[in-house]
């Protein structure tokens, strides 16, 4: 087994940026400077800082800003802030059901005791369900593209009484495929005053739908959209056959210091391999892919929040925007394809300020 400390090409760090004013200090309105505080927030993050004029002002913006940097308060804080202020509706569009349930708890713990609304679409939920639920008060709709699409189709969302629009993890929905039903989405907002894309990395093969979507939008980067977190130290180690790899993975969790850990693989087969595996020899351990349910995943996923779970296996569903606090490690079992999905993936630790390791098996 053979160890290399170096961060791949392209994830270098960039300086620091100092925020020089707290949320107290910025225009907000009284009773969302009060929910911040009752949240604990006190200085907003760079991402927060350099995009909350933009989006105060109505400018269209794109904001490209490493996993852990705060991108969902960057634009949830000013647009309560506006909701507060002039009314209006907001959507949100995320590539995966955890990101579109993870963005609907954290407006609701912003607007606790605001009376503003929000409401969750994901595929795999009772559709009937969904109608109903469009019966009551939303300011803020967010959903997975596809049932998005299929409550607007059926009549029971109109698109055309939104006035801003959210794509979170833009690069992640072209990724997906996505593209054309965004195209839709947007052809059927006739209201749409705002659109703001945020995501960690940004590709220039995708500036003509860019160009297609905003108006002279204001781009803010931090740490260049393709850097690794600066809090998270980086291993590569050299492996050779699949067994060798198994029994790494094994005693590097017999060690104390890997509490709260992500084990990423490429294929679900391998998933549930390595997760029986460890179950095998009495780790606590789950799994989360594309062939377990919805209700599956978010159980699994919450016992790993609780900490019931010492470790999680999952595939690159779990790499984008899941807001796991306090993972020690990331484990790449299997190396990602691409550069974007190592940073997406070493993002889910180091986050929040705090340090974090994350290790790389290769052949």
């Amino acid at each position: 087994m053979k160890e290399l400390s170096q961060a791949p090409q392209g994830t270098g760090v960039t300086e620091h940026y100092e925020v020089l004013r707290t949320f107290e200090e910025m225009g907000l309105n009284p009773a969302l400077k009060a929910a911040l505080r009752s949240k604990g927030y006190q200085n907003p993050t760079e991402i927060q800082d350099k995009s909350f004029e933009t989006v105060i002002n109505g400018r269209d913006l794109i904001g490209v800003a490493n996993t852990g940097t705060g991108k969902t308060a960057a634009y949830l804080i000013p647009v309560i802030d506006q909701m507060l202020k002039t009314g209006g509706q907001g959507l949100v569009v995320a590539p995966t059901r955890e990101l579109a349930e993870q963005i609907d708890q954290e407006f609701r713990s912003l607007t606790h005791k605001l009376r503003l609304f929000s409401v969750c679409f994901i595929g795999g939920s009772n559709i009937r369900r969904d109608i109903s639920r469009l019966s009551k008060k939303n300011d803020l709709v967010i959903g997975t593209p596809g049932r998005l699409l299929d409550l607007a189709q059926r009549g029971a969302l109109d698109l055309r009484s939104f006035s801003v629009l959210v794509l979170d993890e833009f690069d992640r929905l072209l990724d997906m495929g996505f593209s054309k039903d965004i195209n839709k989405i947007i052809g059927l907002m006739h209201g749409r005053k705002q659109t703001l894309l945020f995501s960690a990395t940004l590709d220039k093969a995708q500036k003509q739908l860019i160009d297609k979507l905003l108006t002279d939008p204001v781009t803010i980067h931090v740490d260049n959209g393709s850097s690794a977190a600066r809090s998270v130290e980086q291993k590569f180690i050299t492996l050779g056959k699949d067994q060798e790899r198994f029994d790494v993975l094994r005693c590097m969790l017999l060690n104390e210091e890997f509490e709260k850990v992500l084990v990423f693989a490429e294929t679900k087969r391998t998933v549930r391999q390595v997760c029986l595996e460890l179950k095998k020899d009495g780790v606590r351990a789950d799994e989360i892919h594309g062939n377990k349910t919805q209700n599956y995943r978010q159980q699994a996923l919450n016992r790993f929040k609780k900490g019931k779970l010492q470790v999680l296996v999952a595939t690159d569903v779990a790499a984008r925007g899941l807001d796991i606090t306090n993972v020690t490690h990331v484990i790449n079992y299997q190396i990602p394809q691409t550069i974007d999905s190592y940073i997406h993936r070493i993002g889910r630790t180091g986050r929040a300020g705090k340090k974090g390791k994350a290790f790389t098996f290769v052949n």
